[in-house]
Order: structure tokens, then sequence, then C-alpha cells
């Protein structure tokens, strides 16, 4: 079974930076992508970003130029730097992480960080 322990959200003002984390865990497990998505009430969850094993990123068009995902393989960790954070940015962001074992591959989630944006 996959772990996955998220942190960093909380209030932030408009234009303020947050960083979130996410560590993942498991034995025998590859992490290959791994990324973030977000999900605001009545909405469906969106992708935000995401990162290959070998630095690959991508990210959702509203967040380029202010958000930049990386990781550390060693550490099985992901992290979102989030920068001129707007309102619309507001949300409770999730962890994703592909993960592979015995060549079986299935996705797993955090449990969510609340990130809110606001005066």
């Amino acid at each position: 079974q996959v772990q996955m322990v998220e942190s960093g959200g909380g209030l932030v003002q408009p234009g303020g930076s947050l960083r979130l984390s996410c560590a993942a865990s498991g034995s025998g497990f590859k992490f290959n992508i791994m990324g973030w998505y977000r999900q605001t009430p009545g909405k469906q969850r969106e992708l935000v970003a995401t990162i290959t094993s070998g630095g690959s990123t991508n990210y959702v068009d509203s967040v380029k130029g202010r958000f930049t995902i990386s990781r550390d393989n060693a550490k099985n960790t992901v992290y979102l730097q989030m920068s001129s954070l707007q309102p619309d940015d507001t949300a409770v962001y999730y962890c994703n992480v592909r993960a592979v074992r015995l060549f079986a591959e299935r996705d797993y989630w955090g449990q969510g960080t609340r990130v809110t944006v606001s005066t």
C-alpha cells in the first residue's frame, strides 16, 4: 500500500506565496508521475501540474509562470511552489502519484490540503 502525507496549505493574501509538499512511501513501489490537482465546491477536480521521474513538467494554463512543480526522487516527495496567488486559486489541493509495483500501475491520492487566498 502507498501512504501519502501532504502539508503546506493555509491562508494567504492575494499576491502571496505558499509551498505545498507531498511525501509518498510504500515498499516496492516506484513513483513515476507525481502531481497536484485542485477542487472547489461544485466543480470537478482539475489538474494543476505534473512532473515525471525524469523531471518533465506540465501545467494548466492558469498557473503557468506563477506555480513551479518539483520533486526529490530520493525522498519520493513532490513540491508545488505557488506565487502571485489569486483568489481563484482558492481550493483544496490534492497530491497524486502514479505508482508501479510488479508491473501493476495505479493512482493514489493524498488527503488534500486547503489553500485560501483572501484579504
